[in-house]
């Protein structure tokens, strides 16, 4: 049985490169992640403003020569998928020059290859079993799975964040608003006290 598993572990090992980061961007700033890949090579970025701003941001992918691959601005989500032409070093790079004084936090994901679902040594496909064939379906269903649970935890990220600032924002409103009771009780007190005042004055 051991050997049964260790042999469908290794059917469906993968060739994938993948890159997983959560980074925060200053106003008025750029950073770039810089990834270099063969030709023929079939990368994938997802990015996502979590925190920051209007959770906006501009995103640009560029090729060794420079060219642009991708270009988008003020954008809170995206994904781009691209098959490379040349061996070199690709950018993925984030802008934040447009903002003044937000800073933000930028979750990314780069990925780049495709699985290898060959046995080792087999350089064609194969009748495949039907033990062989369930397997690969769990596969495809945990990479959905993944996906699904990587989405789920960015989405409680930046609802947590919200919820953050939120209970700063009404906490400042608490203590403001406790502060100018304060002061117009204070003030009240002090104007019944000048009229009891001007009162005794009168009289005597």
């Amino acid at each position: 049985m051991l050997g049964v598993v260790l042999t469908i572990w290794t059917l469906y090992s993968t060739l994938i490169s993948a890159t997983e980061l959560t980074f925060k961007l200053p106003d008025s700033e750029k950073q770039c992640f810089y990834q270099e890949l063969e030709e023929g090579v079939t990368f994938h970025v997802d990015y996502q403003v979590i925190a920051g701003g209007n959770y906006d941001i501009d995103c640009f992918v560029t090729d060794p020569l420079n060219n642009a691959l991708y270009e988008e601005r003020r954008k809170q989500y995206d994904s781009f998928t691209h098959t490379t032409a040349m061996k070199g070093v690709y950018a993925v790079c984030f802008s934040n020059e447009f903002s003044t004084f937000s800073h933000k936090t930028v979750y990314l994901d780069f990925r780049s290859g495709e699985d290898d679902q060959l046995p080792p040594g087999i350089n064609k496909p194969t009748a495949l079993t039907q033990m062989e064939s369930t397997c690969l379906s769990i596969h495809e269903i945990l990479k959905v799975v993944a996906d699904s649970q990587t989405k789920y935890r960015l989405r409680e990220a930046q609802d947590r964040i919200r919820a953050e600032e939120l209970n700063v924002r009404v906490s400042y409103w608490s203590l403001g608003e406790a502060l100018i009771i304060c002061v117009v009780s204070i003030g009240q007190v002090l104007m019944l006290k000048s009229f009891f005042k001007e009162k005794n004055t009168t009289r005597t």
